[in-house]
């Protein structure tokens, strides 16, 4: 990737020489607490599909904090994926992530990072454990208020863990764009995914992200109305930082005289690819010209007025500002109803406000922070069995659609076989995670036909000798 990268990367620089904080102090071993019953480390170690881990859904449904729901544009194959992991690392710890996949290939990166980022990023984690003193002394519990002896010592075992994860987030997200490089059954020379991830941890909030999928929070102000916070940052060309640092790397930024409003990132010697974001995963053509995939970090700890997170891709965001989406999750029928009911507004105004485009995929996640979702009567579970039961264990096609479900088995309950299996190192998860769906090559790709606004305009072959003309 060249220095681009790593002079990008210098921002960061906090990772060289601090302390390796314990396990404990990461959220693995929460609050010095025992764990009750195995969770996300144990399933993912024990079990050989990803799909049939509990808790964990990427399909339309929800779970028991949060409901899902993608739908497909006009543009072709549906290239957003997500995914809600409930007790990803302890009870109380959440996984969220939106994977907007773009290129010729763009479902099949999305799904990829949608399936291995989350074991990466446990154990680069885990890591540190090895690497700590283990000390639980140490430990930042997140209740400081219990504990504290010393306001300082307290805040800096603070920092020493915002470090930690803020390191974790990079190096998995590093370790992800390695893998996708190095896949010899999946082309990402001019495909690519954004993501926009977070781990809720009691009232800790630890973001990562590229590219423009957004993350917004809902709280309560001074005079009890509810308002939109926005989370992360669209990093597009168009921000002077993200455009510098391309132009710095030889790349091109400028927009198309048809769509003025749209910065692209173009190659020095040709235009292509016309990339709409300045920082994803995969897109290997422009990644030594400014495109990166070190996603940008932060932490919130939250409060009793902030009351739901949103993750959605641009497909929303396009269409449908900040507000308007917090007032259609908070005025929803029922809770679990909230994601698709977003989407549909979503397909309403791409019609009212693009009428000459197709419609963009899109994908939402509605996390609810007080932890609960619509009482249903005992006659509708009993017909549904368990959404996040059905939905973890449902299968996607090469084409990117969702086959029908199937309650395969219980899941929550394990066999003497698979408890003796929970020794296994975390590579063997991560290994299995690689079994992705190999491209087939007579599969069409109709994402740019009739497209105004695109994430990528052209499909690259493979470059061969050619240079920039200097």
């Amino acid at each position: 990737m060249g220095g681009c990268v790593s002079t990008s990367s210098s921002t960061c620089s906090s990772r060289s020489n601090e302390e390796k904080v314990s396990h404990e102090c990461l959220g693995i071993s929460m609050f010095g607490r025992k764990r009750t019953r195995r969770t996300f480390s144990d399933h993912a170690i024990a079990l050989q599909h990803l799909s049939s881990i509990p808790n964990r859904i990427f399909a339309n449904g929800k779970s028991r904090t949060s409901c899902i729901f993608t739908q497909q544009g006009r543009k072709g194959i549906n290239q957003d994926v997500m995914i809600v992991w409930e007790d990803f690392m302890a009870e109380d710890v959440t996984f969220c992530g939106v994977f907007d996949g773009h290129g010729p290939h763009g479902h099949l990166v999305a799904r990829r990072v949608r399936d291995a980022l989350p074991l990466k990023l446990l154990s680069f984690l885990m890591s540190f454990d090895s690497k700590g003193d283990g000390s639980a002394a140490d430990c930042y519990n997140g209740n400081p208020q219990l504990e504290i002896v010393d306001p300082d010592k307290d805040q800096v075992v603070a920092d020493k863990v915002d470090t930690q994860w803020k390191e974790a987030f990079l190096q998995s997200y590093k370790a992800m764009d390695k893998e996708l490089r190095s896949q010899p059954n999946l082309d990402c020379f001019c495909s690519g995914s954004t993501a926009v991830t977070l781990v809720k941890q009691g009232s800790d909030l630890f973001m990562g992200y590229i590219g423009d999928s957004r993350a917004i929070l809902a709280s309560k102000d001074d005079n009890n109305s509810m308002v939109a916070v926005q989370l992360t940052v669209d990093l597009k060309p168009d921000l002077p930082k993200e455009a510098e640092r391309i132009k710095q790397c030889k790349g091109r930024v400028f927009a198309l005289q048809d769509e003025p409003e749209v910065q692209r990132v173009w190659l020095p010697f040709d235009n292509a690819p016309g990339l709409a974001m300045a920082r994803a995963f995969g897109d290997f053509c422009v990644k030594e010209y400014g495109v990166i995939s070190v996603p940008e970090f932060s932490h919130r700890v939250l409060t009793e007025r902030d009351k739901f997170i949103v993750l959605a891709s641009d497909g929303v965001w396009d269409v449908l500002n900040n507000d308007e989406v917090v007032d259609i999750v908070s005025s929803a029928p029922t809770r679990s109803s909230s994601a698709r009911i977003v989407v549909d507004s979503a397909a309403r105004e791409w019609k009212i406000k693009y009428p000459t485009s197709k419609m963009d995929d899109c994908a939402v996640v509605c996390l609810f922070l007080d932890g609960k979702m619509d009482v249903e009567s005992d006659n509708e579970e009993d017909q549904c069995f368990s959404s996040a039961a059905l939905q973890s264990n449902a299968t996607e096609s090469d084409d990117g659609h969702h086959s029908e479900p199937s309650l395969q088995r219980n899941t929550t309950v394990r066999s003497a076989e698979e408890n003796n299996v929970y020794t296994r190192v975390i590579a063997e998860a991560e290994a299995e995670a690689d079994q992705e769906t190999t491209v087939t090559e007579d599969q069409k790709w109709s994402g740019l036909e009739g497209v105004t606004r695109v994430n990528s305009l052209v499909q690259l072959p493979r470059f061969s000798d050619e240079r920039p003309r200097t």
